[in-house]
């Protein structure tokens, strides 16, 4: 399967942004259990999901911390790759 992430250390943190489809942030509990199935594939970093509307504008689901440094930031300035998963 291949996604849309990216890997980012940022401030002495490091962690992942993996783009999801829309609507997978709307029960915790799925998108907690999202998050621990990608994290192996980026080495155990925090994982923090992003789902987009219709207008691109981003919504995040992950640790408070990054989700608030990621809301002050251009979407478009994360190194975003296309990432081989199992």
């Amino acid at each position: 399967m291949m996604i849309d992430a990216a890997l980012v250390k940022e401030q002495g943190v490091s962690f992942a942004v993996v783009c999801v489809r829309s609507g997978a942030t709307n029960n915790s509990v799925e998108a907690r259990k999202t998050q621990a199935a990608f994290s192996p594939h980026f080495g155990g970093v925090p994982v923090v999901l992003m789902e987009q509307d219709g207008r691109g504008r981003p919504t995040y689901f992950g640790r408070p911390d990054i989700v608030n440094f990621l809301t002050r930031i251009s979407v478009n300035r994360l190194p975003w790759r296309e990432w081989h998963v199992n």
